[in-house]
């Protein structure tokens, strides 16, 4: 075994550079298991938070980076250009020296670590799509007149966003592995627990983290030990169908949702030290992996069948007067049909021999 691939225990950093600790997250339970599954497998697609400011979106973030091998938190800046993300080669010393010289990137600087992107859905299409094909292949590819360079970069995606900030569009919500949606915690009780722990930590982070520490190692064990039995479960064709009668009941664009549902209960069979992936690991993942692509059942309706192939009605005259509303003064939509609208019908035809010339117009 490497030693790269070693569990590393959680080390205590110095008070500046503390973080908040998982284990010690309140009310956070969905977004905390989204988080373990993409970190167990980045294959996922990482995980879109969406929610209101101060809902403990970043922190949940930071608190995740700590428990992976590397610690490693990478945070994209709003501003960054795509070179600063993928990273650049020097194509001076290409032409010169034949040999290719990278610069690497964020994606570089992220592998084996968590990359958080807030407010990721004010970000450039092509700067989402970049990180988008990285978290999903474990693999950067830059290319700069017909030179490339690929490395690895595997990492945990998390993306975060404020509804009330606008959205991203279909075609990239759609990417991200799973979603978790935040919500303004109205429980007092929960909310006094909540600040209690924050304002705990501020006066002393080492202390409160030296209260946490054995909970803290044991989610790093754990990781270890689920990324180690992922490969050994598998899928038989009873978990097959009942994932796909899941991602058809909620009426899902393509079969990405099928995919990421299977590898996301596989992740959670092997978090919990399970022997084989069950339906109920399915269903436990379910809403994080349909939450931004569900689709209401009207929205996709049955093939219409064409028009040539359609049974005419029994009674035309019927059917004509069940589309005229009973009180045309009520206008369109009113009534039982389209006002105004009338089946188009067939009608004669007169074969013309000859032209009759018009008279001439005297002048």
């Amino acid at each position: 075994m490497n030693a790269s691939t070693q569990p590393r225990e959680a080390t205590a950093p110095s008070r500046a550079s503390a973080a908040f600790p998982f284990a010690a997250l309140i009310a956070q339970e969905p977004l905390q298991q989204a988080l373990l599954l993409a970190a167990i497998d980045p294959g996922l697609g990482g995980v879109l938070v969406s929610g209101p400011r101060g809902t403990a979106k970043s922190t949940t973030a930071r608190a995740l980076a700590e428990l992976l091998p590397e610690g490693q938190l990478v945070t994209l800046p709003l501003g960054a250009s795509e070179e600063r993300l993928i990273g650049t080669l020097d194509l001076e010393t290409v032409l010169r020296d034949g040999s290719v010289k990278f610069s690497p990137g964020l994606l570089a600087k992220a592998h084996r670590g968590v990359l958080y992107v807030d407010e990721i859905n004010l970000l450039p299409d092509a700067l989402v799509d970049a990180l988008l094909d990285a978290a999903a292949s474990g693999v950067n590819t830059v290319e700069r007149d017909g030179i490339s360079h690929s490395h690895d970069a595997s990492f945990v995606l998390v993306g975060t966003m404020n509804p009330e900030e606008g959205e991203l569009r279909p075609q990239l919500i759609d990417r991200f592995g799973l979603m978790v949606e935040l919500q303004n915690c109205f429980d007092p009780q929960i909310r006094q627990r909540i600040v209690k722990a924050r304002l705990a930590f501020d006066s002393d982070p080492l202390a409160f983290r030296a209260a946490y520490a054995a909970q803290q190692a044991a989610y790093v064990r754990r990781i270890h030990a689920a990324r180690e039995r992922l490969p050994r479960l598998v899928f038989d064709d009873a978990l097959h169908d009942h994932v796909s009668k899941v991602c058809i009941e909620a009426a899902v664009d393509g079969l990405r949702a099928d995919l990421v549902m299977l590898r996301a209960a596989r992740a959670l069979a092997a978090l919990e030290d399970d022997a084989a992936i069950r339906t109920g690991h399915v269903d436990r993942v379910a809403d994080a992996v349909l939450l931004h692509r569900r689709h209401p059942r009207d929205a996709h309706t049955a093939p219409q069948t064409p028009e040539r192939q359609r049974t005419p009605p029994a009674n035309p005259a019927a059917s004509q007067e069940a589309r005229v509303p009973s009180d045309p003064e009520k206008g369109q939509g009113q009534g039982q049909g389209d006002w105004g609208y009338l089946e188009p019908e067939p009608t004669g035809t007169t074969t013309v021999k000859g032209v009759i010339p018009l008279p001439a117009k005297k002048r």
